[in-house]
């Protein structure tokens, strides 16, 4: 592992290696020689990419081949390497469930005491059963779980779920949602001085590319009589900026709102008098 050059281990194809393709571009980092080959040296950053299968990454960082990746949360909890979650990275959103055939009776995780499981995740569905005291047959399965209890393989089974679709297909339903999973950055937990200011200047930009995401930049127009209640209203970073206008009586006020108040602060700024609110994206957020 190199000490002046970032070597940084993602998915080599799916839904995972596209959004942490994605996110490095939005933080101004792009690939040179694509992902045909196994490494890549990137443009706009000292960085080098390894793609590599997902469940292999938390393997590589341990051992120092490279030393940070972007895998799912769920693979992190299921390999149990050495290895520190640095930050939680917001996509390729997944949950960890069991689920059951549709016409059965569940009356709780007490249902799946001695009946056999089926999985690809032995370890974090072991520690679920151990959590509650159940003993059940766990089925390691590296292929299509879902079809399983319909081959009379296993009674539930536990695995990754996104929409549900693939559950229905198969004659299933989620009963119990075990791990919330998403994209993860991981690091080896003690690296060299110049890798780790590295990896710091990564998440660096990382977390202004999700402040961003997370925050929409306001502008809007007010009448002197009513400025100050829509300020009370903005719950900004720090006090909105406030400029007058060319017509007398009138300002315009500029701040940063949360996307998750976004619609009730609209409504109550459009209640309290202000007008021609104006939203817009913000691309990167620094600070």
């Amino acid at each position: 592992m190199k000490n002046d050059i970032l070597t940084l281990a993602i998915q080599k194809s799916g839904r995972l290696s596209e959004g942490s393709v994605s996110l490095l571009k939005k933080c101004g980092i792009s690939i040179q020689n694509g992902r045909s080959h196994l490494k890549a040296r990137a443009n706009g950053f000292p960085l080098e990419l390894i793609f590599l299968r997902d469940d292999d990454i938390p393997q590589y960082v341990e051992d120092g081949v490279a030393a940070a990746g972007i895998l799912g949360l769920n693979e992190v909890m299921e390999k149990k390497r050495n290895v520190s979650i640095v930050k939680k990275l917001g996509f390729s959103r997944c949950r960890l469930s069991v689920a059951v055939p549709k016409d059965v009776d569940y009356t709780g995780s007490e249902f799946l005491s001695n009946k056999r499981i089926a999985t690809s995740y032995p370890e974090i569905l072991k520690s679920y059963l151990e959590d509650r005291g159940l003993n059940a047959e766990i089925h390691p399965i590296s292929g299509s779980v879902e079809v399983t209890p319909g081959l009379g393989l296993a009674d539930a089974i536990f695995e990754i779920v996104s929409s549900g679709g693939t559950l229905l297909s198969n004659g299933l339903k989620e009963v119990e949602t075990v791990l919330k999973s998403e994209a993860v950055l991981i690091a080896r937990p003690e690296l060299p001085e110049e890798t780790g200011k590295l990896l710091e200047q990564l998440l660096f930009r990382i977390e202004a590319v999700q402040r961003a995401a997370n925050n929409k930049y306001i502008l809007l127009n007010a009448p002197s009589e009513k400025l100050d209640d829509i300020v009370s209203l903005i719950p900004g970073i720090k006090s909105p900026t406030i400029m007058p206008l060319a017509e007398k009586g009138w300002y315009s006020l500029h701040s940063v709102i949360s996307e998750q108040d976004f619609w009730e602060v609209i409504d109550n700024l459009r209640e309290s008098g202000a007008e021609g609110i104006l939203v817009v994206p913000i691309e990167k957020m620094v600070g």
